[in-house]
């Protein structure tokens, strides 16, 4: 009997390839997890019973687009969409032989952090279910944690895939900006989103990240990588510089035992062989989140305007003209959480108001990108907490946006500079589980896969919850 939830995907590839389980055996007992346990968790919106493939099988969030297969961005205004394409990164773990699961839940058009703002309701925390799985990446996080995917893909634009990553107690990567295609991903904000790899260990994540980065010729933001991605196999960190950002590891917010946990790991990596020395983004953490919820909400309000009724997806029954329908439409099928970034994105973007707004957090997002490049001039990478807190209880953000928003302060620095970060667990805090983030340069995420490893084994983390031990 396959037990899914210590199987890593490396450990799966090796079952296949000794011919101890077939890709189709695999697939079932996947299925047969998610029958089991995913009614008290809801990580998928959809299962997929006959996938192509004989390969270790994925689990996609659903704001990647899949031929054949709903994909409705958690939200009621794709309801009953099938795409007649698949998205690249989708098209590319097809083509590695990886067969389908399903389509994870998320927060309704990756907009929110705790994976609450669905239509289709919440996703629960597998370490605690009274819990959020943080977001908006948490159907993903949520069902490699329970051991209902081997690996699955997420989108991450403010933090929607480190944070519950780190929530979850796995691994999760956001790749440098452009290095992953976003054809075929529903848009949220087009200068952040960023596709990336979901895992229980960081060699799991390594090899996701593999298949699906490079370049794509119908993606012009893509790029080639300048190296081959790497299986990590380091040991101990010798000859790494480590700087320790002075306010994303002081911010307020920051619990006490993910502040410890985060010590804890930072003298680890001393005893490793890293050199560690401390460093400062005042501007960075200062400005990043305002500075975010305006460039992502505008980008928003312009993606979000193709969804009018009329091509594809809900639309409201006709009541008068067509800007009736489109208004009707909008009000029925968008959640609040989309409206309210609708609203203040296309108030930000206005005639009068560009400049003061939009224009000037692009001149901030540069002012947070030299910071960053100047860090980097003394140190290899860089960490902190992934997130303040722990997994917080349902409900208990969800009448304050602004708390809500908070849960995303330590990783959006470095998603407004384009820079990857790794978020690997690093211990518990009142049971749950607390991440530690890492963020390189552009392009080094082989670097960052190798101090991720080192830092793994040191720690050994059980990432199994332990509630089902």
């Amino acid at each position: 009997m396959v037990d899914t939830l210590r199987l890593t995907a490396e450990e799966a590839t090796g079952l296949i390839e000794r011919g101890e389980v077939s890709g189709a055996e695999l697939h079932r007992a996947y299925l047969d997890a998610i029958a089991e346990r995913d009614p008290e968790l809801h990580s998928y919106l959809c299962t997929v019973e006959q996938p192509d493939g004989a390969g270790v099988p994925i689990a996609l969030k659903d704001v990647i687009s899949t031929r054949g297969v709903e994909t409705t961005a958690a939200s009621k205004i794709l309801a009953g969409y099938k795409p007649v394409f698949d998205a690249t990164v989708a098209a590319r773990v097809k083509d590695a032989g990886l067969p389908l699961l399903g389509k994870t839940n998320l927060d309704e058009f990756a907009m929110g952090s705790s994976t609450e703002n669905s239509a289709y309701g919440p996703t629960r925390n597998p370490w605690d279910p009274s819990r959020v799985p943080g977001g908006s990446s948490g159907g993903s996080t949520a069902a490699v944690a329970a051991g209902l995917a081997p690996w699955a893909l997420g989108s991450d634009t403010g933090g929607s895939i480190k944070q519950p990553a780190a929530l979850c107690g796995v691994v999760g990567l956001r790749p440098t900006y452009g290095t992953v295609s976003r054809y075929g991903i529903v848009a949220f904000a087009s200068s952040l989103d960023q596709v990336g790899p979901i895992a229980k260990t960081v060699r799991d994540c390594a090899l996701l990240h593999r298949i699906i980065a490079g370049r794509d010729p119908v993606d012009s933001t893509t790029v080639d990588l300048p190296e081959p991605i790497e299986l990590p196999e380091a040991e101990d960190l010798k000859g790494l510089r480590v700087g320790v950002p002075t306010e994303l590891n002081e911010a307020e917010g920051i619990e006490p035992g993910v502040s410890e946990a985060a010590k804890r790991t930072i003298e680890l990596a001393r005893e490793l062989g890293a050199e560690v020395g401390e460093c400062s983004l005042p501007r960075s953490v200062e400005f990043g989140l305002p500075c975010y919820y305006l460039i992502a909400p505008s980008e928003a309000s312009s993606n979000l305007a193709r969804y009018d009724g009329v091509r594809y997806g809900y639309r409201a029954e006709p009541n008068g003209d067509v800007r009736s329908m489109y208004d009707r439409t909008r009000r029925e099928g968008f959640g609040d959480e989309p409206k309210r970034r609708i609203m203040l994105g296309t108030y930000a973007l206005s005639a009068g108001y560009y400049d003061a707004y939009y224009g000037q957090a692009q001149k901030v997002r540069t002012v947070i990108r030299d910071e960053h490049a100047a860090a980097f001039e003394d140190f290899d990478i860089l960490v902190s907490p992934t997130s303040p807190t722990v997994a917080f209880e349902l409900g208990a953000r969800t009448a304050n946006p602004l708390a809500m928003y908070a849960a995303d302060l330590l990783t959006i620095p470095s998603n407004m500079a384009g820079l990857p970060g790794l978020s690997i667990p690093c211990g518990l805090s009142e049971g749950l589980p607390v991440g530690f983030q890492l963020i390189g340069r552009q392009f080094s995420e082989n670097l960052l896969f190798r101090a991720g490893h080192a830092l793994e084994r040191a720690l050994s983390f059980d990432y199994v919850p332990e509630r089902y031990r």
